[in-house]
C-alpha cells in the first residue's frame, strides 16, 4: 500500500511541477517529464507496479488517438499527386537508407525495420507548443502516412518475432489486411451516410452540447477501436490513431473538439506515459561498455536520415521548414522502444543494443525538441 501512495505522490508532483522546471530551463515539458521519471525511478520512487502500467499504456493509446484528431481524412485524400508521390520517395529514401546502414554496418535485419519508423505522438505533443504551422500541419499529414506504413510493419515484425514465419504470421496479415479492408469501407459508408442526412453528425455531436456528448461519443469511439485490435491480435496504437482520425473528418463543425480532447490528454494521462517511459530506463546500465556511443550513433543516423529524406519537400515548405519536418519525424519514441522490446524478448538484438535503443529514444526526444525550439527562434528572428 505504501508503494503505492508513492507512486502516486511521486506522479501527481512530476505532473504537477514539470511545467515549471519546463519554463526555468527554457525546455519543452515531455523531455522533462521522461528524465524525472527517469531520476526518481532510480532512486526507488517510481517502480514497477501494474496499475502503473496500465495507466501509462492508455495514456499511450490516448497520445496515438490525440495524433490521429490531428488529421482530416478527407482533407488527406484530396491532398495532389504529386504530393503523394514524394511522400512516397520520402519513405522509400528512409527505408533506403536504413537497409544501406545495416548492411554497410553489419547491423541484424531488424535494424532495417527499426531505423525508418514514424510516429505522429511526439508531433501531437510540438502542435501543444507551437500552435499549428504550416510545417507541422505538412508533418502530419506526411506523419500520418508514415506512421499507417510503420504500425503496418510492426504488426507484421511483431507476429514474425513472436510465432516465426508460418501459419500464424499470415492469419495476421489476413485479419490487418481484413481490418484495413473494413475500416476502408466503414469510412466511405459513414461519408455517404453524412452527405444524404447532413444533420445526423449534428444530432450526434449538437453545436449546444451541455452533456458532454462530443466527449462521450469521442471516448466511444476510441475504446471501440481499440476493443476490435485487441479482439484482434493487433497493435492497438493503430486501432487509437485511426479513431482519433474519424474525429475531425466526420464531425468538421466540432472545431474545437481536437483542443479539448488534448487538454484533458496532456493535462493527465499523457504525461503518465511519458513518466512511465523515464521510469522504465534504469540508470545503472549507462555504465555498460559501448551504450553512450551507441546510442549516440543511432540518434545521429536516425536524425540526420530523416532531415536528407525530408529536402524532397523543400518546394512546398523551403529550407529551414522541411528540416523542422525532418525532425519532427526523429522521435518515434514509443513505436521504437516498442519495437526494441519485442526485439529484444525474440532474442532478435542483445542487451546493449536493446538499452542503446532505449537510450537513442530518449537523447532524440530531448535532443530534436531543443533543436526546433532553435530552429524556430531562428526563423521568427529572421521573418521579424
Amino acid at each position: 500500500m505504501s508503494d503505492n501512495i508513492t507512486i502516486i505522490v511521486t506522479i501527481s508532483l512530476i505532473i504537477m511541477f514539470s511545467p515549471f522546471f519546463a519554463k526555468y530551463l527554457k525546455l519543452p515539458t515531455t523531455p522533462i517529464e521522461i528524465i524525472l521519471g527517469s531520476i526518481l525511478g532510480y532512486f526507488g520512487f517510481l517502480h514497477d507496479e501494474h496499475l502503473f502500467d496500465i495507466v501509462a499504456e492508455l495514456g499511450f493509446l490516448y497520445l496515438m488517438f490525440i495524433a490521429g484528431t490531428e488529421i482530416n481524412l478527407k482533407n488527406v485524400l484530396k491532398t495532389p499527386s504529386r504530393i503523394i508521390k514524394k511522400v512516397l520517395l520520402y519513405l522509400a529514401i528512409l527505408y533506403g537508407f536504413s537497409i544501406a546502414f545495416s548492411l554497410y554496418f553489419h547491423l541484424g535485419n531488424i535494424f532495417m525495420v527499426l531505423l525508418p519508423l514514424i510516429s505522429v505522438g511526439l508531433v501531437a505533443a510540438l502542435s501543444k507548443e507551437y500552435g499549428k504551422t504550416p510545417w507541422l500541419a505538412f508533418s502530419m499529414t506526411v506523419g500520418g502516412i508514415g506512421e499507417v506504413v510503420s504500425i503496418v510493419i510492426l504488426t507484421i515484425t511483431s507476429a514474425a518475432l513472436q510465432t516465426g514465419f508460418g501459419l500464424k504470421l499470415f492469419q495476421t496479415i489476413m485479419a490487418l489486411s481484413a481490418f484495413l479492408l473494413f475500416m476502408f469501407l466503414f469510412f466511405h459508408a459513414v461519408t455517404l451516410l453524412f452527405w444524404w442526412f447532413p444533420k445526423v453528425s449534428t444530432m450526434l455531436m449538437p453545436h449546444d452540447d451541455n452533456k458532454e456528448q462530443d466527449i462521450r461519443l469521442s471516448m466511444g469511439i476510441f475504446f471501440l477501436l481499440v476493443g476490435a485490435m485487441l479482439f484482434l491480435k493487433l497493435e492497438l496504437a493503430f486501432g487509437a490513431f485511426l479513431a482519433g482520425i474519424f474525429i475531425p473528418t466526420f464531425f468538421e463543425h466540432k472545431h474545437e473538439l481536437p483542443e479539448k480532447l488534448a487538454s484533458y490528454g496532456f493535462g493527465f494521462l499523457i504525461p503518465i506515459f511519458f513518466i512511465h517511459i523515464g521510469s522504465s530506463f534504469h540508470l545503472d546500465a549507462l555504465w555498460i561498455q559501448g551504450l553512450i556511443s551507441k546510442a549516440f550513433v543511432i540518434t545521429v543516423l536516425m536524425i540526420v536520415m530523416r532531415v536528407i529524406a525530408s529536402l524532397v519537400f523543400m518546394k512546398e515548405l523551403k529550407f529551414v521548414d522541411s528540416i523542422l519536418m525532418g525532425l519532427s519525424h526523429s522521435m518515434p519514441l514509443t513505436l521504437l522502444i516498442a519495437m526494441a522490446t519485442l526485439a529484444y524478448s525474440a532474442n532478435s538484438i542483445d542487451e546493449l543494443h536493446y538499452y542503446a535503443f532505449i537510450l537513442a529514444a530518449l537523447f532524440q526526444v530531448i535532443s530534436v525538441m531543443i533543436i526546433i525550439k532553435i530552429l524556430n527562434n531562428y526563423k521568427l528572428k529572421v521573418n521579424l
